[in-house]
Parts: structure tokens; C-alpha cells; sequence
């Protein structure tokens, strides 16, 4: 996709360097590369985990996809489980009027769809890609992702299906979520398969797992991360505060969107998280941006996946793409933190 490519450059021939703060600024969003991929994604990605076509109203969603467009963001992230079908039915509708070559757009399977549809095996991936495209009411997708590894299928199976799945046309690429390092590199060894280009695994300042294997063993091999919940659901943007009922509105106390938030509102994290704001403050970033700029900080991290129920929420994500935080800042960060990370 040598366009996308082509509006990369552009925008880093007239940012230059030197812009650090995104509360001073309106200038367009960055692009990187995914993988090995001709894929040039926004660093910021929209995503539709728990939110369109369950969580967020049509409207609220539908804007803040408008909005999404505005903002530079060329990558829309979905799954068939998300709602069983409804994200990838909702995503499809809202851009069913949209340039098909202005955006790119992921999805995933694996997880159950009905009693009998789940899974990685040849027949699996056949069936999905096909529901996943009726839905997004589009030809293909740029991406095509392993929600998690099938430990019931031969690992080869799995491989020759995306591979004839590419070859058909239905994917530009292919990618996973969730892998382990030892299941990622049995899938590069294979022979005659197309290659993963992309890693979708949850990282953030709180939750840094993928640090230890999977992104130096990505990174080796041409593989970009797209990573989900930077903002550990919400709380990284500092409006959960110790002591206090969640405020309304929020995923906190939603009953569609509260089911994974529970780890997160511990206290004493959450006390750490409020210590952040005046790191925050000092950069000219809000709490978001912070969060968003550190996932960012890792060269091989491709695009970050935000999950917004208001337009606003997308113009600030958005307008952390480019910065870049000092050595001081981050080490603040690590001080700050080092008390309630575990992972």
C-alpha cells in the first residue's frame, strides 16, 4: 500500500524533530511501518473490544469513527467474538461508505462463535474469514489475526489455511494475538507458509509481559506489535480515583464494559496511577497521552489500540502520535511505578 507510505514521509518531512508535546500542537498523525508488511499504520489505532455495537451507543460510535478519520488514524482493529459478530456488523456499516483504500482494517478469530464454531482448524478459518468479510461488508481485509494459539489443531494446519486464505485474496496479512514465544517461533520455522507480520499482545506501563520474550523474538524476525488496552482499560488516564466511586459513564460501571477492568482498581495502584499526573502535567500531556507516549517509547510497537466511547477521547489519544519522552520523564515513570508492577 505505497500511498500510505508515501503520506508517512510526508508527515515526517514536516514535522522534523523536536515536537515533544502533544497540548501545544495539531499536527498530523505518524505512521509506521507493521512488520514486514507494506502496511504503514497510524500509531494510534481505533479498536472495538467491549465498545461499538455492545457497549457505546450507534451514534457515539459512529462519531468517534468520523472523528477517528479526522484525527489521521488509518487502523481499525475487530474480531468476530467482539458481541458475536456485532463489532465487525457495526464496523461494517460505518464504513461501508469509506475509500476502501484509505483505511486498513484487522480482524481476528479463534474464540467460540456458536457451540460448534471455534478454533483454528482448516475448516475454521475458511468459515470465519468468510462470515468476518459478509459483516465488514468488504472483499478482504488487510489483516487477518490468530485471537489466541489453538492447541487443538497441528500448528500446521492452521498455517496452510491462512496461507491459501492470502493467496485467495481475503488477506493482505496475517498475524496472531496472544502467542507465546515458543508457539511464535514454531510458526517462523515453518517452510512454504506466509509469514506473520503482526503480534497483538496486551502491553502498557502496568502490564509489560511482552518485554521479556515476545517483542526482542518479533523484532528479530519482522514482526510489528499492535497492542491492546495501553491504557490498562482505562485507568492510566487517571479518572479512577482511590477511595472514590467510579464516576458514571465510564467502562468502570458499564455493565457490558466492566468484566476485565477488576485487576486494574486495586488502591494502591490506583494511588500509583494519580502520581503520574504531575509527570504528566510537567510534559504538557494528559494522562492518556502519557500512557500512550510510553507504550510508543518501543520502536518495535507498531500502533496502539485505543477503546473510545466519545469523539474526544479519539482527539486526545490521537495527538500523542509523535511524541517523544525524555529519559527523565521515563525514568519518573519507573520510580513511580515500581511498587505495584508485577509483571
Amino acid at each position: 500500500m505505497g500511498h500510505f507510505r508515501e503520506i508517512a514521509e510526508k508527515v515526517v518531512a514536516f514535522l522534523g524533530a523536536g515536537h515533544t508535546q502533544a497540548s501545544e500542537r495539531r499536527l498530523p498523525m505518524h505512521y509506521r511501518q507493521l512488520g514486514d508488511s507494506e502496511l504503514m499504520v497510524s500509531e494510534i489505532s481505533l479498536g472495538s473490544w467491549l465498545t461499538y455495537g455492545v457497549g457505546v451507543d450507534r451514534e457515539n460510535a459512529k462519531a468517534c469513527v468520523r472523528r477517528a478519520f479526522d484525527e489521521g488514524i488509518n487502523f481499525f482493529d475487530t474480531a468476530n467474538v467482539y458481541g458475536r459478530g456485532a463489532a465487525e456488523s457495526f464496523m461494517g456499516e460505518a464504513l461501508k461508505d469509506v475509500n476502501r483504500s484509505s483505511y486498513l482494517l484487522a480482524t481476528k478469530l479463534f474464540f467460540p462463535m456458536s457451540d460448534t464454531d471455534e478454533g483454528l482448524s482448516r475448516e475454521q478459518v475458511h468459515k470465519q474469514i468468510d462470515a468476518s468479510l459478509t459483516r465488514l461488508q468488504t472483499d478482504y481485509v488487510d489483516l487477518y489475526q490468530c485471537h489466541r494459539y489453538d492447541e487443538e489443531t497441528p500448528l500446521g494446519e492452521t498455517m496452510e489455511a491462512l496461507t491459501d486464505v492470502v493467496k485467495q485474496g481475503k488477506a493482505r496479512y496475517i498475524g496472531f494475538s496472544e502467542w507465546q514465544a515458543s508457539q511464535i517461533q514454531s510458526a517462523i520455522d515453518l517452510p512454504d507458509v506466509a509469514p506473520f507480520v503482526s503480534s497483538q499482545p496486551q502491553y502498557s506501563m502496568l502490564w509489560r509481559k511482552p518485554e521479556a520474550s515476545v517483542i526482542p523474538l518479533c523484532a528479530e524476525n519482522g514482526i510489528g506489535q499492535v497492542v491492546w488496552s495501553p491504557l490498562a482499560q482505562g485507568v492510566l488516564t487517571g479518572k479512577y480515583k482511590p477511595g472514590e466511586e467510579p464516576p458514571p459513564d465510564t467502562r468502570a460501571t458499564s455493565k457490558d464494559m466492566s468484566g476485565f477492568i477488576g485487576r486494574w482498581m486495586k488502591p494502591e495502584l490506583l494511588e500509583a496511577v494519580q502520581r503520574l499526573r504531575p509527570i504528566a502535567d510537567e510534559a504538557g500531556l494528559s494522562m492518556a497521552q502519557l500512557a500512550l507516549a510510553w507504550v510508543l517509547r518501543e520502536p518495535n510497537v507498531s500502533s496502539a489500540i485505543i477503546g473510545a466511547s466519545r469523539p474526544a477521547q479519539v482527539t486526545d489519544n490521537a495527538a500523542v502520535s509523535g511524541v517523544q519522552l525524555s529519559s527523565d520523564v521515563l525514568a519518573r515513570i519507573e520510580e513511580t511505578l515500581a511498587d505495584v508492577l508485577t509483571i
